[in-house]
């Protein structure tokens, strides 16, 4: 049984460096924030489903719902 050791394994996803906003592989511009600058270094992923009810959301002052990440540049 072969098993890959590759430790570059391909994001679904990347996070616009700006808002941390998850968005698709062929987005190119955030629609967020409008950033055109993005990142496959990012870590942990935070569901946000209604912003005006959650605490978290308040805490890390995100006002759209979406799917966040939660550290770039790991």
């Amino acid at each position: 049984m072969k098993t890959s050791t590759s430790k570059s394994k391909k994001q679904i996803f990347k996070a616009c460096t700006n808002c941390k906003y998850l968005v698709g592989r062929d987005v190119t511009k955030c629609p967020n924030c409008g950033s055109e600058s993005f990142t496959d270094d990012w870590k942990g992923v935070i569901l946000i489903i209604d912003p005006e009810k959650s605490s978290v959301s308040k805490h890390l002052k995100i006002k759209k719902e979406g799917k966040y990440a939660l550290q770039l540049g790991v």
